[in-house]
């Protein structure tokens, strides 16, 4: 009778020889029913260990962010549609700010689902090396592993990996999604130019109507054509013309049509010796008026007229004006002339055509009004031009003699054009309309000038979203985020019988799970991959449910096993696998070894005549 040194035993421990083989395999030792039984109730027994990315507030949220990111793209493509945002650090900062967390979080959360994988097919049971203790989803990377998952048939790894490769593209796409547009700081207009309709915010220190007096004078002085964007009366916003080529181009733009309205009054004033005479004039020319008042100072110069009908309760730098010309003949005789101007403007959509040469506007045609909200046609002009030649006080020196310089720049130069004119300045004093014709024509560019300052500002470079890529990358963003959800919710099912107390990384974790396993008697250190699959090609790898243990079970498959099932079912076995043990029966099994000396499996072939 075979003796055997005994030890006291525990249930769930019991000990034995070293002679031991396992009771799944014939091939090797093993030693997992030495493990003690992890404690059942929850206060002793070891907490379950999730890392940090598993945690249920980041395998939900990180997807559901990623969805709402792609619902906020689409909304952001939509109000850039409408209004745009400002540009510079948003341009070159914040689409890899947009993507790249989302981004890595999911390559985080793909990471760890690969790493897993191989425990979450153990804990099924029945894995082959191939598929469990050998397969490393990590070292495969996610573009690999789309592959391999595919010839496994691990639905869930699949799609987490095409979904984490995915993602290389969102930084791209991020990139290219915005795009500058010029557009409208204080309107919104569709047109496409450098300027638009508004009020701009310096009117007050009268810059653009001391430049448009210059202007004229200039013009008068040196026959100077319309600068560029203005063109007999109109003037156009910005646009682009490309100059140097030679050829026109039409651009649909916002133009604005000046009228000065000039016209003569129905007598001349009968006395011009003193600055103290103060004749009255009736104004029935332009528009029907009470008398109007003219104080006359000097040989040129533009006032306002006395109150007359709605004007009245206009500011004075709305006001219809008056202009006033004085010659003294070599005989002594003395002359004066005045002219009528109430300035009005409209507001239109337009075709301008410019030269590209030049850049010099050629034609410009109505396409039609200007029906837009503004600070021009709403508040506070109401759509009421500047008269653009008399202003208010102001206690600022600099501003006054800009004012004072427009005041007396725009009748000299209506009167120097009148000097200049070829049949000399007594031949203008003596047409009826000499001096109507010459105001009107340089008044009206004075206010065209003006206009082309005044009312159009100055459009700065915004944000815009490209539909295309965004709509692209707001797809994948969306799918990403929906699909996440339920690849996260489905691991999380298969995870739910994976117990590991610990970190099962490569090093620490294998040595800790397979300490007690056994097969690794199998390999030696110098086999190479080739080598390893055959040794283990006849085993079955599983997690026992007891200790947590990986295991390896021998199998010899039939000729009926010729396919695996899906990777979320029960896969089918037809061989002649030996039936799963509880831990209640690897326990008695053990001590049943224990007490006679040898394995349960040769128990038949190892005894002796002599045990009973």
């Amino acid at each position: 009778m075979a003796s055997t040194t005994q030890s006291p035993t525990r249930v769930g421990s019991p000990q034995t020889n070293e002679s031991h083989f396992s009771i799944a395999s014939k091939r090797y030792r093993e030693s997992t029913h030495l493990i003690p039984t992890p404690a059942l109730d929850e206060k002793n027994r070891p907490k379950r260990y999730d890392p940090v990315y598993f945690w249920l507030p980041v395998v939900v949220g990180t997807p559901l962010l990623m969805l709402s990111l792609g619902v906020a793209l689409e909304i952001g493509i939509e109000l850039s549609s409408r209004n745009g945002v400002s540009t510079q650090f948003l341009l070159s900062f914040f689409p890899g700010l947009f993507v790249i967390p989302v981004g890595y979080m999911w390559r985080v959360l793909d990471w760890m689902l690969r790493w897993y994988q191989p425990y979450v097919t153990m804990a099924k049971g029945n894995a082959t090396a191939e598929e469990s203790v050998l397969l490393d989803y990590i070292a495969l990377g996610s573009t690999r592993a789309i592959f391999r998952a595919l010839k496994y048939n691990h639905r869930v790894i699949f799609w987490s990996s095409l979904l984490a490769t995915s993602t290389y593209i969102f930084q791209p796409l991020a990139g290219s999604i915005f795009q500058i547009q010029t557009t409208g700081q204080t309107s919104t207009t569709t047109a496409q130019s450098i300027r638009s309709l508004g009020l701009v915010p310096d009117v007050l220190e009268l810059n653009a109507f001391a430049a448009a007096a210059g202007f004229v004078q200039a013009a008068v002085f040196n026959s100077l054509p319309d600068p560029p964007f203005i063109h007999l009366g109109w003037s156009t916003a910005d646009f682009p013309t490309y100059t140097g080529l030679n050829g026109s181009m039409t651009v649909n733009t916002t133009g604005i049509r000046t009228n000065a309205n000039c016209s003569n009054p129905v007598s001349d004033p009968d006395d011009c010796q003193r600055p103290r005479a103060s004749p009255r004039l009736p104004w029935t020319a332009a528009r029907k008026a009470s008398p109007l008042t003219l104080l006359f100072l000097t040989c040129n110069m533009v006032l306002l007229p006395a109150p007359c009908g709605a004007s009245t309760s206009l500011n004075i730098t709305f006001q219809p004006v008056v202009f006033w010309f004085y010659q003294k003949e070599s005989d002594g005789t003395q002359e004066a002339r005045t002219v009528f101007c109430n300035p009005t403007m409209e507001l239109f959509y337009v075709n301008a055509a410019a030269d590209l040469d030049s850049g010099a506007l050629t034609t410009v045609t109505i396409v039609s009004n200007f029906t837009e909200s503004n600070n021009i046609t709403d508040a506070p002009l109401n759509g009421l031009p500047y008269n653009a030649v008399i202003f208010e006080n102001n206690t600022n020196p600099f501003i006054q003699a800009r004012a004072t310089a427009t005041k007396v720049g725009v009748p000299g130069a209506i009167f120097r054009s009148a000097l200049q004119h070829f049949q000399g300045l007594q031949d203008v004093f003596n047409e009826a309309n000499g001096f109507r014709d010459l105001t009107n024509t340089v008044y009206t560019q004075h206010l065209a000038v003006a206009a082309k300052s005044v009312y159009f500002t100055s459009m700065v470079p915004r944000l815009w979203i490209d539909p295309f890529p965004a709509h692209i990358l707001a797809f994948l963003l969306f799918a990403s985020g929906f699909l996440g959800v339920f690849l996260q919710i489905i691991n999380r099912r298969q995870r739910r019988n994976l117990f590991l107390a610990a970190t099962a990384w490569v090093n620490r974790g294998c040595s800790r799970l397979t300490s007690r396993s056994g097969f690794g008697d199998l390999l030696l250190p110098y086999d190479d991959i080739t080598t390893i699959e055959k040794k283990l090609d006849g085993l079955r790898f599983r997690l026992d449910k007891r200790t947590g243990a990986i295991l390896a079970d021998d199998y010899e498959p039939t000729a009926d096993d010729s396919f695996r099932g899906p990777d979320d079912a029960m896969m089918s076995l037809l061989g002649h696998r030996e039936p799963m043990q509880s831990s209640s029966q690897l326990a008695q099994t053990a001590a049943l070894e224990a007490a006679t000396g040898y394995p349960a499996w040769k128990h038949d072939s190892l005894k002796t005549p002599y045990d009973k």
